[in-house]
């Protein structure tokens, strides 16, 4: 690939900068406060792993707007694509006078997603949208109404989807009512519950036996890696367990891969590193490098179990996000980033992976693809530290380097790198962070 903005950090004022602090300011008086931002730091270009703000200034960005720039910034391919669409036709609302992107794109992803039957999509505009959609399917095609999620989750901002996610701050505080019949789980959290893959699954078993009844529920949606949720990969055996105690009792098995899908965990989609075939898979964010795009794509015989009209929406489909879309789905072919996505987690297993042992703040790091969990614990002990992580983004942010939060104590750093990051690049931004590791840290000599 070539890129437009070289691939290094540099830093012209401190951060934020002068514009920065203008354009702040302007935010504060016009924008609601309830859409907060991690660092006030304007941007105004990108092209690679590389982000220049207003001022200027080159920062390495390890968030990938959580994970939607999984290929990079500003693809020279996606947008010429965007733009010839737009110059051709923008909008006429795919469920009054279709238009060919929208079936290039449906095919694409019955193809891709796992399972060799017969399979059909339904394209929208966010993550959210999709996982309503998947729960509004699986509750038609089954004719139950509970639906199973796990502790930790994230799935969205709407009101449906908050009920379907974790923590109560700061997503739904002071938001509800919310829908009933949605039920929280126990998940697999191999750092802190020390259980097997089958240990786990079991106990999530009984909790939907014991407390909901496994023949009252419509959908168990599950991230295979929770991305907010810090990372939290579950252990080996789990979703095989749960896939077959799905099937076992009619329930519709979903795969979340908005921020996990599409080839950043180094495969097409993380839940095949389980060996696990779902029935309905949500995908969003990386889709259509930038654009917004959704879809749930899954068993043809329940996605056409809906009557006509009762999915879908003005917007969803949008000529333009498809067109961008197909042209990402070549790229990643072309260029095969989903193996780009492997070599990038060597890379980070090799740059951070000794963390543990050097920093005692830092709990465990883990991570698949492009798409680690630094647990940042109070020293001696695996209680989480948001301190630590508030202080980890601070020093990050003002030295050029966008990182994320995650976890449901606000503990776990998040690493969303694009695929296309070099080594150097993560070498760069790694000697940034263990800065402030090591002012938290009692440092192991090695």
């Amino acid at each position: 690939m070539t890129y437009s903005v070289p691939q290094h950090r540099n830093l012209l004022t401190a951060l934020p900068g002068p514009r920065s602090l203008a354009l702040h300011k302007r935010r504060t008086e016009s924008v609601s406060a309830g859409a907060g931002t991690l660092a006030a730091i304007y941007m105004d270009h990108g092209s690679g792993a590389i982000l220049v703000d207003v001022d200027g200034n080159q920062l390495i960005d390890l968030g990938s707007g959580i994970g939607v720039t999984s290929f990079g910034h500003a693809l020279p391919e996606v947008t010429a694509a965007a733009a010839a669409q737009a110059a051709k036709l923008t909008h006429t609302l795919f469920t009054v006078t279709p238009y060919e992107n929208y079936v290039r794109v449906a095919e694409k992803l019955n193809a891709i997603t796992p399972g060799d039957f017969e399979k059909r999509t339904i394209l929208v505009n966010t993550g959210a949208e999709a996982v309503e959609n998947a729960v509004k399917i699986a509750r038609k095609f089954t004719g139950r109404r509970a639906i199973v999620v796990l502790d930790h989750a994230f799935h969205g901002r709407t009101n449906l989807t908050m009920a379907m996610t974790y923590r109560p701050w700061p997503e739904r505080a002071g938001m509800g009512p919310f829908p009933g019949e949605i039920y929280s789980a126990p998940v697999s959290f191999p750092y802190r519950d020390g259980l097997s893959g089958a240990e786990a699954a079991e106990r999530t078993i009984d909790y939907i036996v014991t407390h909901i009844g496994a023949s009252e529920v419509a959908a168990f949606v599950v991230e295979p890696i929770q991305g907010d949720g810090g990372i939290n990969i579950p252990a080996p055996g789990y979703f095989q367990r749960l896939s077959e105690f799905c099937t076992e009792n009619g329930i519709v098995f979903v795969a979340d891969e908005i921020q996990a899908g599409l080839g950043r965990s180094g495969a097409w989609f993380s839940i095949e590193h389980h060996g696990v075939v779902p029935d309905l898979v949500t995908t969003a964010k990386a889709l259509a490098g930038g654009l917004p795009l959704a879809a749930v794509t899954g068993r043809a015989e329940i996605m056409n179990s809906v009557q006509p009209g009762g999915i879908g929406g003005t917007f969803g489909g949008n000529p333009v996000s498809t067109a961008a879309a197909l042209a990402v789905f070549d790229l990643i072919e072309r260029d095969d980033l989903i193996q780009r996505a492997r070599q990038v987690e060597q890379m980070l297993w090799d740059r951070i992976g000794h963390w543990p042992s050097r920093y005692n703040v830092v709990g465990e790091v883990r991570g698949q693809g492009a798409m680690f969990g630094v647990e940042l614990v109070v020293p001696g002990s695996v209680t989480p530290n948001p301190t630590a992580l508030r202080a980890i983004i601070d020093h990050a942010s003002s030295n050029g380097v966008i990182v994320l939060d995650a976890g449901s104590w606000d503990s776990v750093l998040r690493l969303l790198p694009s695929v296309v990051i070099s080594a150097e690049l993560i070498d760069d931004a790694a000697t940034v962070i263990e800065e402030s590791l090591a002012a938290l840290s009692t440092v192991v000599t090695e």
